[in-house]
């Protein structure tokens, strides 16, 4: 077999080998477009997500811009309700704060009496409030347990009377009516206290009224 022979059989055997499954040619044209569609899908495919990630953009911005608002409302409408109710326990006390203090008003008149009826009584004062024995102290026990019963309801309430005696001074809670010398106390401290001071949740629901030591000559004057 000859040359020419065997290169005719390379070239039919080679096209066979470059042929198409349905039997035709490769169409080399055809190649190129697949791959001009495939270039132009991937620029759509691009452009879409850069326009879906613009509008998650956009509606991620939108959802902090409403959380933003609701968060605000909510502090707005938390400080309002602390408003309110401040107003409200404000008003509450507003209202108390008298009958509160006529209560105190009505202990310091029960203290008095039962004061008064533990001093000895002669002449006059005994034939005045001449009571026998049983009832006179019947009487004062029927005190007793008001002025506890008045004790236990301001306790209740949170007011308590303030303990002054001995201490320093301080015209925040106590008014002074007088001064007296003490050669056994330092300036400025409370010896006797005329009216009880009270607090209501730890402030000053009514002032005392108390006498202090003053070691100068100007002791017996107010200050």
């Amino acid at each position: 077999m000859d040359d020419s022979i065997k290169q005719a059989l390379l070239a039919q055997f080679s096209a066979l080998l470059n042929a198409a499954p349905d039997g035709s040619q490769p169409d080399e044209p055809a190649t190129e477009t697949d791959l001009y569609t495939l270039l132009v899908e991937m620029a759509g495919l691009r452009a879409e997500v850069r326009t879906e990630s613009r509008l998650v953009k956009e509606a991620l911005d939108q959802f902090r811009g409403v959380f933003e608002t609701l968060q605000t409302s909510h502090d707005t409408v938390r400080q309002e309700l602390e408003r309110a109710r401040a107003e409200g326990r404000d008003q509450v006390k507003a209202a108390i704060r008298p009958i509160l203090l006529d209560v105190i008003d009505l202990r310091d008149r029960l203290l008095a009496a039962l004061k008064f009826a533990g001093i000895p009584r002669t002449g006059w004062l005994d034939r005045v409030f001449h009571r026998n024995a049983g009832g006179e102290e019947a009487w004062q026990e029927g005190l007793r347990l008001t002025l506890r019963r008045l004790d236990q309801v301001l306790l209740d309430r949170n007011v308590v009377a303030l303990r002054l005696e001995g201490q320093k001074f301080n015209p925040r809670q106590a008014r002074a009516v007088a001064t007296v010398a003490d050669s056994a106390a330092p300036d400025g401290i409370v010896i006797e206290e005329i009216r009880a001071g009270f607090l209501w949740d730890d402030q000053v629901l009514r002032t005392a009224e108390v006498i202090v030591s003053k070691s100068d000559a100007r002791a017996g004057d107010t200050p």
